[in-house]
């Protein structure tokens, strides 16, 4: 994780915290009535939330590594004020196993008729993230009802140990992590009515993993029907891409498993075995598993053991997406999908020779693509061979895709930097993750008191664009830019630059054009 993007997530943890724990003399609080139970919220200005509410039974002890049970219900008022704990990681903050919880910013005043939704995934390799870095007051103030869950990460959300089969023969064993967010759409189908919520209108986001998530709920059959619109943020963990960043299989991630219980001195694939890794302390599962050590392995080849991130299960997973999408298997909804101009890439190499290796018979084509006068540094070659390789052209694919299956869609690229930071040569660009406090209307979460009027005209552009979509199913509206659909044989995008939104031909087609020929001579 870079320097900068460390800064970002923890000033927004921090400035979240410090909006929970304020003192709240003189706050009104709210009420609504759900399936479990009453809730108290939180007024603020014109809007109210909710925050930390159960939306499933706490996954421990007998429970860790299995599908989310039904929530417990209450007596009285539970106070919904302050964050839930955030779901086991390495990261240092509030968490704990018991972590199934999700937020709700709706606002104070509601029309008759119910508002949009909008269910944001936080991304994080699937193994960190958490809630508090991701107010959704802003976007809940434009008039939509906003979401946000904590789910299962790492080994604790990801893991296959073959006596879970046998436990459990008729549930879906590996994808804890997915299931949970599962359950959290089915709790909005349920209860966000009660929040002024449309429960037919439900757009589900994500960036990076939590982008990769998006993916993972458009093809699989277990949440069709629960959302219908999808934006994806460089969507990671899976892509559109299957070798880009591959997912396990489930033999492979049965075997993953047993090596890291054998690891810990715990053999076998029996129950005995199973009671053996329950009774771990969660701290345990976590060690040795940030978001930074599992994005290495991916990039040198070298997995962190226990690791096996997304598995195709045969229950929520089939396959993977670009098989799914190639047979047109995918939900039928329309899409947002893009990337950063300097997002972040997966792999390695130490010299230019290394790099254009990756590119087998056409290395020559694609180092005068990249490398046109010789004279770039191996870091910057790095930095674009590998982002278009993991994120970009994948996007791409993905927008090509929707639209041969007849889905809207509309293809985007994140290249504005705050004002602020533009004379720091380390923000050549709009870096991975950092389109998020446009998109959240949030700038200021970004470089704090040094936001300009351009800052804030630009995050009230883009979260404008989010929020009509989910509106309408179309981003387009009002006086902003005309962004046209996606064609998938002229291959112009919108872009989000320091000189306003532009549409034209993308100057990356070249380079696109060479990584998508490797990738389908890959099949």
């Amino acid at each position: 994780m870079s320097d900068g993007r460390r800064t970002f997530l923890l000033f927004l943890a921090v400035a979240s915290c410090q909006l929970t724990f304020a003192p709240r003399l003189g706050a009104a609080e709210d009420t609504v009535t759900i399936d479990s139970g009453m809730l108290k919220g939180e007024r603020s200005g014109t809007v109210v939330s909710f925050k930390g509410v159960p939306y499933a039974a706490p996954p421990v002890g007998d429970l860790r590594w299995r599908n989310p049970g039904p929530v417990e219900t209450w007596s009285g008022i539970k106070d919904a004020r302050d964050f839930g704990p955030s779901c086991m990681q390495t990261d240092d903050l509030p968490k704990s196993e018991d972590c199934l919880t999700l937020n709700v910013w709706t606002p104070v005043k509601r029309p008759r008729t119910p508002l949009p939704v909008m269910v944001w995934i936080y991304g994080g390799a699937l193994a960190h993230g958490n809630t508090p870095q991701y107010p959704g007051g802003q976007l809940a103030a434009q008039r939509v009802v906003f979401v946000s869950m904590n789910y299962r990460l790492g080994r604790l959300g990801y893991f296959a140990h073959p006596a879970l089969m046998k436990e459990s023969p008729d549930e879906p064993v590996g994808n804890y992590g997915y299931m949970d967010q599962l359950a959290a759409l089915k709790w909005v189908q349920k209860n966000i009515e009660a929040f002024g919520g449309d429960p037919k209108k439900v757009t589900i986001f994500g960036e990076s993993a939590g982008g990769g998530s998006v993916m993972a709920h458009m093809i699989s059959p277990l949440s069709r029907g629960l959302f219908r619109g999808a934006i994806l943020q460089s969507p990671g963990l899976p892509t559109a891409r299957a070798e880009s960043t591959p997912l396990s299989t489930l033999k492979e991630a049965e075997k993953i498993a047993l090596d890291y219980a054998a690891s810990l001195g715990i053999n076998g694939s029996d129950a005995e075995a199973l009671t053996a890794l329950r009774a771990l302390p969660a701290e345990k599962l976590t060690e040795g598993a940030s978001a930074q050590e599992v994005l290495a392995g991916m990039s040198t080849g070298k997995p962190v053991i226990g690791v096996s991130g997304a598995i195709i299960d045969g229950r929520f997973l089939l396959e993977t997406p670009e098989a799914a999408f190639a047979a047109g298997r995918q939900a039928q909804v329309p899409v947002i999908v893009g990337a950063n101009d300097r997002d972040i890439g997966i792999g390695q190499a130490a010299t230019k020779d290394d790099l254009f290796a990756l590119f087998g018979k056409h290395a020559t084509e694609a180092r005068t693509l990249y490398d046109p006068t010789g004279q770039q540094s191996v870091d910057e070659l790095k930095q674009q061979v590998l982002a278009d390789k993991t994120l970009v052209e994948p996007s791409r694919h993905l927008a090509d895709e929707m639209i041969r299956a007849g889905q809207p869609t509309w293809w985007y690229r994140f290249s504005y930097v705050a004002e602020a930071l533009r004379n720091d040569p380390a923000w050549k660009g709009t870096p991975h993750g950092f389109e998020i406090p446009f998109a959240f209307d949030i700038p200021d979460a970004l470089v704090k008191d040094k936001v300009t009027p351009a800052d804030w005209a630009m995050a009230t552009l883009a979260s404008a664009y989010w929020v009509e979509f989910a509106t309408s199913g179309d981003p387009n509206g009002g006086s902003r830019p005309k962004w046209p659909h996606h064609d998938p044989f002229v291959h112009r995008l919108i872009d989000f630059t320091n000189h306003g939104v532009t549409f034209g031909e993308d100057p990356l087609k070249p380079r696109l054009d060479l990584w998508e020929r490797y990738w389908e001579e890959q099949k």
